[in-house]
């Protein structure tokens, strides 16, 4: 049996057609709302880095 041009869902690992990075729409949900998240973590970080460095750089401005 030869072996067709495939690859995987990059979220739940099921052979899908090459062309593909999702199997279903419900995976591509589920991806869309993992990177939100990502993002809202991320941008969450930055801002908790900016107050630390404000706290310490405010005094040894005065």
């Amino acid at each position: 049996m030869p072996l067709v041009p495939h690859r995987h869902c990059i979220v739940c690992g099921k052979a899908i057609e090459a062309d593909k990075y999702y199997c279903s729409e419900e995976c591509e949900q589920k991806m869309e709302k993992e990177r939100k998240r990502q993002r809202n973590f991320t941008l969450f970080m930055f801002l908790m880095l900016l107050i630390i460095l404000l706290m310490f750089w405010l005094p040894l401005l005065r």
